[in-house]
């Protein structure tokens, strides 16, 4: 599975209010429940705190990536968010996370979940790529960006 199949361009979010990271997360699960009938606000933000607590999610060079698996998510879901500042978040590295690329699978995705965060991770950890998402002005250039870097390494 690729990441372009479950990254629409309305799940790509440009210049979002940070704060924290537990502001950054209640902001994702309530966005995502939003648009997403299946799933519900409270359980997707207990969920992606409870796997922040097994150890940060925060990867390193402003990057990271919340997952969580969810027995309400049919499929897994994408959302890219760029924040307007950056914020703490325990990161690896000590650095505050200002991209995020965040991953709800269902309860059973085993596979598809470590292939969907081998994916984010090889895109992340692109220096090229962090600077080109950084310098975006808008979120059609974020979403051109990420497109294109999926789009290639798909190709790969």
């Amino acid at each position: 599975m690729s990441l372009k199949a479950i990254l629409p361009p309305e799940r790509v979010l440009y210049d979002v209010p940070g704060g924290s990271k537990k502001r950054v997360l209640e902001f994702f699960s309530t966005f995502i429940a939003q648009n997403t009938p299946s799933l519900d606000s409270q359980e997707v933000f207990s969920r992606l705190i409870g796997r922040e607590r097994l150890g940060s999610t925060g990867i390193g060079n402003g990057v990271a990536i919340p997952h969580a698996r969810s027995p309400h998510c049919d499929a897994p879901i994408a959302s890219f968010l760029k924040l307007a500042e950056p914020v703490d978040f325990d990161a690896i590295d000590g650095d505050p996370v200002d991209l995020l690329f965040v991953l709800l699978v269902p309860e059973e995705a085993d596979d598809t979940h470590l292939a969907l965060l081998g994916q984010v991770a090889t895109i992340m950890n692109d220096a090229d790529t962090r600077a080109q998402l950084r310098k975006s002005a808008s979120q059609r250039e974020l979403l051109d960006i990420l497109m294109t870097t999926i789009r290639d390494q798909d190709a790969s």
